[in-house]
């Protein structure tokens, strides 16, 4: 006996209650949406796993900021910021900010210092200065660094990129900064799979805009403007067809809470929405042994996937954030479990 003939009044001892989740289900399956029925799956927020201690990326006398992980073969190959301790956070990156990698076997870490990888390279250049908060992804077979620098006698700041056939070098610059406007910061790539490239980037008055080029040496065009106001630290992603961006949200506009890291998705790349759970974390670390530690700053947020096969798709298996406890500075690996199907 179906639904339809209970309604019809033949003896079904069914609740309407029932009939009524009975034909939810039923019409689900007609139209090929059972997806639709089921639970949406726990934001990323409620899947963070505690920390182990001995995780992540630190330097004895350096402040280390950012971090921006790639697997290659068995290896994963951390970028990050870093400058002295004695010239002062945070304005000492302003002058003294070099690109380090690091490396280890786990995503987690903990991840072992192997070389400077990009400085100011003095004179009149853009990066003459510093370089500063790098991303790294790959298109086919070369190896793409996108990073901020500042020319010499400037407090400006300017995105623009790196590039290498080797994860460890050696690289090539950009000879002029990316055509985003007097002052722009915080480059974070998307690399699709025909090359095409779709960068997030804030400007110097912390509006979100997102450009496009058909490959990373090609020229890139802006497409989206002012996706958030007073925002910062972009990240992106691909999963199921969907984009997804995290900022840092600071004045409160998306998640309420000043600094938290907001979550947006998109269909198209151009137009945004607030996620149905916009916060990704929070200050708070809660490590293995049961401990929390509550941090003064926790910034510049990248969603990984350490089982992509090209960086950038698929479920964030990992999330790495800069971190500022005790004036002290790292970069924090934490686990995502991943959603049950």
């Amino acid at each position: 006996m179906n639904c339809f003939s209970c309604m019809a009044g033949h003896g079904c001892s069914l609740s309407l209650k029932s009939v009524s989740a009975y034909l939810l289900v039923a019409l689900c399956m007609a139209i090929g949406m059972a997806g639709v029925c089921r639970a949406a799956p726990k934001p990323i927020i409620e899947r963070l796993v505690p920390i182990p201690k001995n995780s992540g990326f630190k330097m004895e006398g350096w402040f280390v900021w950012g971090g921006s992980v790639i697997k290659v073969g068995d290896t994963f190959h951390l970028f990050a910021s870093r400058w002295p301790e004695e010239t002062g956070f945070p304005n000492g990156y302003r002058d003294h900010s070099q690109i380090v990698r690091a490396t280890a076997k786990d995503p987690m870490g903990p991840y072992e210092f192997q070389e400077v990888v990009l400085a100011g390279r003095k004179g009149q250049w853009w990066d003459g200065k510093m370089c500063h908060n790098p991303k790294i992804v790959q298109s086919d077979d070369t190896y793409l660094l996108y990073y901020i620098g500042s020319a010499a006698g400037s407090g400006r700041r300017k995105c623009g990129y790196a590039w290498s056939k080797s994860v460890e070098g050696p690289w090539a610059r950009c000879d002029e900064s990316l055509p985003f406007g007097p002052d722009h910061n915080n480059p974070a790539p998307y690399v699709h799979e025909d090359g095409r490239i779709l960068l997030a980037f804030r400007t110097g008055i912390l509006r979100m805009h997102l450009a496009e080029a058909d490959k990373f040496d090609g020229t890139y065009e802006i497409v989206a403007r002012n996706i958030t106001a007073r925002s910062e630290d972009p990240d992106l992603y691909r999963s199921d067809g969907t984009y997804h961006l995290t900022v840092s949200d600071c004045m409160r506009r998306i998640t309420g809470i000043k600094k938290a890291c907001a979550h947006l998705v998109s269909q198209d790349g151009r137009h945004w929405e607030k996620h149905a759970s916009p916060i990704v974390f929070t200050r708070t670390l809660q490590w293995d042994a049961g401990a929390k530690t509550e941090v003064q700053r926790r910034e510049r947020a990248e969603l990984f996937n350490a089982n992509a096969k090209r960086k950038g798709n698929g479920e964030p298996t990992h999330l790495l954030t800069a971190v500022l406890a005790d004036s002290k500075t790292w970069c924090q690996v934490q686990a995502i479990a991943l959603p049950r199907k």
